[in-house]
């Protein structure tokens, strides 16, 4: 096969990426990178210098992508089945711009939070914790609204803005829980959870959950 995944199991924008190659049952090989391996991170870095994943390779067209979005556009170009990531037209102009959403406004606090957990208490960062707590807040609200007659991000079809949306609202829950006033973003990632794609890429990460920072 000629697609090769480098990745981490633990990775919230790997597991968006999974999503996508698990949906359509894209073949590929897994590559696991640990990051605090020299020779590992030397790899990656050659392959994308900024060394952060996922990164796909393709030999077959010489081609290295990285960036979670950018992966999944390109297996909808060029490896294309019965999940169609992105719409045609201004449908697929707005499932990007919703796909952009969970990665910067759900995603990015979140990390923040996550972060924050590794650091020593005199690195610790109140402030900007509480400012990722309160655009959590804000986006569970307009994701709340969005989910009242919607099954998917996009309406009735799962798109690449799904494919954000799963990790970024699994991780989040965990730091800034939902609660009973998000009771419909609750709903959206049970749905998530029980599609075949997300639930296979929950239960390869099981292995390294422990490795997720507690309070």
């Amino acid at each position: 096969m000629s697609l090769t995944l480098h990745f981490h199991p633990l990775s919230s924008y790997c597991w968006k990426a999974l999503v996508a190659l698990y949906e359509n049952d894209t073949p590929f090989t897994p590559h696991m990178v640990n990051l605090g391996d020299e020779t590992e991170r030397a790899a990656l870095l050659k392959l994308w210098p900024i060394g952060k994943f996922p990164v796909l390779q393709d030999d077959a067209r010489g081609a290295i992508v990285p960036e979670s979005s950018i992966v999944i556009e390109y297996l909808d170009r060029h490896f294309p089945d019965h999940t169609r990531f992105i719409p045609d037209g201004d449908l697929g102009l707005q499932t990007r711009l919703r796909d952009r959403f969970y990665d910067l406004y759900v995603h990015t606090p979140t990390q923040k939070i996550v972060g924050d957990r590794l650091v020593p208490a005199d690195k610790k960062d109140a402030h900007g914790v509480a400012m990722a707590r309160a655009q959590l807040t804000t986006s569970y609200g307009m994701i709340d609204r969005q989910m009242v007659t919607n099954a998917w991000a996009m309406g009735a079809a799962f798109t690449l803005a799904d494919c954000a949306a799963a990790p970024a609202l699994y991780y989040a829950n965990k730091v800034h829980p939902f609660g009973d006033a998000h009771r419909n973003v609750s709903a959206y990632l049970g749905r998530l959870l029980a599609r075949p794609s997300f639930a296979r890429v929950v239960k390869e990460a099981e292995p390294y959950a422990h490795m997720f920072p507690q309070e």
